[in-house]
């Protein structure tokens, strides 16, 4: 919609000097006419959101908004605080960066953006309408005209930095995805600390339109090897370098051995990094120039594959041994199966042809899981490490970084039932409009999925990545918008139980098809819908349970586990000690934890895990051992001297505090109505511990103590409420 003057009102209240920058689409109308409105609106709707960006990131312009003021236009006001024209050219080439990909994808070309500015004074709600649509007006006319780098301070300044040599180099590591050691260094160009030309798009755009492209490449090349300091062994340094300077004649391969020598670098630490953000003219030169680096040792790696001049073309002219993925192949790649599809095929494609790829613009966990999971080769994003100088190490996160296939192949012998994860979904039925869902989508952020539903009982899964891929396509909207949501469903999501274990569901969601192994999981409690859990949540936890696994505990109550007793008990025995094993188990449990839920339940194995804490801090000698077995199992090891007074506190204690864990009424009735194992509903009396204990005097197997505690602990439970049963035979082990 056009700004007219009247509409002043929506402009900041600047009392300082400021200046209007206005940002042009020069070919608009031949852009229309050759690729239509559809192409055209694309390109002017991300013109205003790289604009809206680039403002945004400055605190000091925060009430600042773009407007349009014309066909394919776009105006804000900012303070000035430089020249008018410099201020204006910053705007122009951070546009251009931002249009960049659709232009290349769209037309194969670039994009010039027309630049105009002119000064306003005073309260710029105060303005006179006819003053302000005069100031329009110039600026207009004067993004008609053709950029003169010699009428911007900009170019001096950017003169001044290049004889000067001040550009410093950052170094950002990437990751072997397979060994997990760092495989090399990107060796990244800044400018001076507050300035413009910190931007290294700005630096580098700058040098193209003022001619000096291969001067300023040459310093930063010079200072990228001079700084990197020791490289560990097999460790490479990427430095960009762009076709056109290859191809310059005054390039000298010579030169940057030397410096290499100078640093004690050899050709097989350097991989020359194929920046393609122009076409090349001189195919000759610059083919016969890289030919003669390629002879000497050093490796190549083509730049941001997948956007721009970087094709499958120029992946087969150059066969290089590395080839960078765009960052926007990466970008959501865990949500977008056609991206993970993409590069997929990608990474098989480089396997074929002896390549490697490495995934630029990593900056989650969740897309370093998704890209090991599918092949790729490595990773460079700030999810490992930012630039810095010196060189950087990397995250902790991204050092214990695991795929979902190293996660789910590991066994886990205690694991959480999904039920512990699931969030409450957004449900639907299925004549509900696809209109609809895709505006419930756009107002909740933190929703991925909605599940169709038929009288709370899930028929199928939308997921805001499938169903905008499918709005996208080229009928999208006309087809499916005022469509029912059956239309555009997955009708055979994976719907699993409350209880299924952690480990079981992600084996299931890693068997889908490709396009399917990142939707959610729908959780359902006797069939009818009870949540939903995203597949990282799902690895998140898995991941979680590991570390307390390899530590020997268990996640739910930090007590240790199976590999504890048998350290003990072989210990004991071995030292030829009398000891006794306590069995602890809860009755009635599994009818308590249908009927209160997963997390109450874990509340009351928490609660006789304290309990047992406790009595065996009070009672038990120093040296006894308390153990988590899995579920609602405990088994202590102590002196038979303690066995007495611990069992008489814990059944008292967990009687008298188990009570807590009901509502008042099944509380004051003592009783429960529930299903049992049977599926028959009847009453059943409020959780009890059994304890079942055994004695031990000599060698004997665990197979024996196994079977001996298996039966004490099943006549415990055959007692009502909480009961002590004490084997009564001769010890295991003992002679009699």
């Amino acid at each position: 919609m056009e700004l007219l003057p009247s509409q002043k009102k929506h402009l900041a209240p600047m009392e300082a000097e400021c200046v209007l920058i206005l940002i042009s689409i020069r070919d608009f109308h031949t852009l229309k006419e050759m690729y239509g409105q559809g192409f055209i609106d694309q390109v002017v709707h991300e013109l205003q959101a790289t604009l809206d960006e680039s403002i945004g990131n400055d605190p000091a312009l925060l009430d600042t908004e773009v407007f349009v003021t014309g066909p394919g236009e776009a105006a804000f006001v900012v303070p000035r605080n430089a020249s008018p024209a410099d201020i204006a050219y910053e705007y122009k080439i951070k546009g251009q960066e931002g249009l960049k990909q659709t232009m290349y994808r769209q037309t194969g070309l670039g994009i010039d953006l027309g630049m105009g500015y002119a000064t306003l004074s005073g309260n710029l709600r105060e303005l006179d309408d006819a003053y302000f649509g005069k100031c329009v007006g110039k600026a207009r006319r004067m993004a008609r005209i053709p950029l003169d780098m010699k009428r911007l301070s900009i170019a001096d300044r950017f003169n001044a930095i290049l004889n000067n040599n001040r550009v410093t180099t950052h170094y950002q590591p990437i990751l072997d995805f397979k060994t997990g050691r760092i495989l090399g260094w990107e060796a990244l160009t800044r400018g001076p600390r507050d300035s413009s030309f910190r931007s290294p798009i700005i630096l580098f755009e700058t040098a193209e339109q003022l001619g000096r492209l291969f001067a300023l490449e040459k310093i930063c090349r010079e200072s990228a090897i001079r700084n990197a300091g020791e490289l560990q062994e097999n460790e490479k340094l990427f430095v960009n370098i762009s076709p056109k300077a290859m191809a310059d004649p005054e390039f000298s391969p010579g030169n940057t051995l030397k410096l290499m020598e100078s640093a004690g670098l050899t050709p097989d630490n350097i991989v020359f990094e194929i920046t393609e953000q122009h076409s090349v003219q001189e195919f000759d030169l610059f083919y016969r120039t890289l030919a003669h680096y390629r002879s000497q040792g050093f490796k190549i790696a083509v730049d941001d594959a997948g956007s721009g001049y970087a094709g499958l073309s120029t992946i087969a002219e150059l066969q290089p041994e590395y080839i960078k993925l765009d960052k926007s192949l990466i970008n959501g790649i865990h949500k977008d199966p056609v991206k993970r599809a993409l590069v997929e095929t990608t990474t098989t494609f480089a396997d074929k042809i002896g390549s490697r790829i490495i995934a630029e613009g990593v900056e989650s966990k969740a897309q370093a899981i998704c890209l090991k999971d599918i092949g790729v080769h490595c990773g460079q994003g700030y999810f490992f490490a930012r630039p810095a100088r010196p060189k950087p190490g990397l995250t902790k996160e991204s050092q214990e970084l695991q795929s979902v296939t190293d996660i789910t192949n590991k066994a886990i012998s205690c694991s959480l039932p999904i039920g512990d994860l699931a969030k409450p979904p957004h449900s639907i039925p299925p004549e509900h409009k696809v209109s609809s869902a895709q505006a419930f989508f756009k107002k909740n952020n933190r929703f991925s999925s909605i599940i169709v539903t038929e009288e709370d009982i899930p028929c199928g899964l939308v997921m805001e990545y499938h169903l905008n891929r499918q709005l996208s396509s080229q009928y999208g909207i006309a087809l499916y918008f005022k469509r029912p949501v059956a239309d555009v469903m997955d009708s055979t999501p994976l719907i699993v139980d409350i209880e299924t274990p952690v480990e079981q569901a992600a084996r299931l969601a890693m068997k889908r098809e490709p396009l399917k192994a990142y939707d959610d999981i729908i959780i359902t409690r006797k069939g009818y819908l009870y949540g939903v859990v995203s597949v990282q949540d799902l690895l998140n936890a898995m991941a979680k349970i590991q570390v307390e696994m390899a530590k020997g505990t268990n996640p739910l109550t930090g007590l240790p586990g199976n590999v504890a007793i048998e350290k003990d008990v072989e210990s004991r025995m071995g030292q030829k000690r009398c000891f006794s094993i306590i069995y602890a188990d809860l009755d009635y449990f599994k009818v308590y934890n249908d009927t209160y839920g997963f997390k109450n339940g874990d509340g009351i194995i928490k609660l006789a895990a304290d309990i047992l804490s406790w009595a065996t801090k009070k009672y038990a000698p120093q040296d006894a051992q308390l153990c988590h077995i899995g579920g609602d199992d405990f088994v202590l090891i102590t002196s038979p001297e303690s066995v007495q007074r611990i069992t008489r506190a814990v059944t008292r204690c967990f009687g008298r505090l188990v009570k807590n864990c009901y509502c008042v009424e099944d509380r004051e009735r003592g009783w429960i109505k529930a299903k049992g194992r049977d599926g028959m509903e009847r009453n059943h009396p409020l959780v009890s511990i059994s304890l079942g204990v055994i004695s031990i005097c000599g060698q004997c197997s665990l197979m024996e103590i196994g079977e001996r505690a298996a039966h004490i602990k099943k006549y415990a439970k055959s007692k009502p409420g909480n009961s002590v049963a004490i084997d009564r035979r001769p010890p295991l082990g003992s002679q009699c």
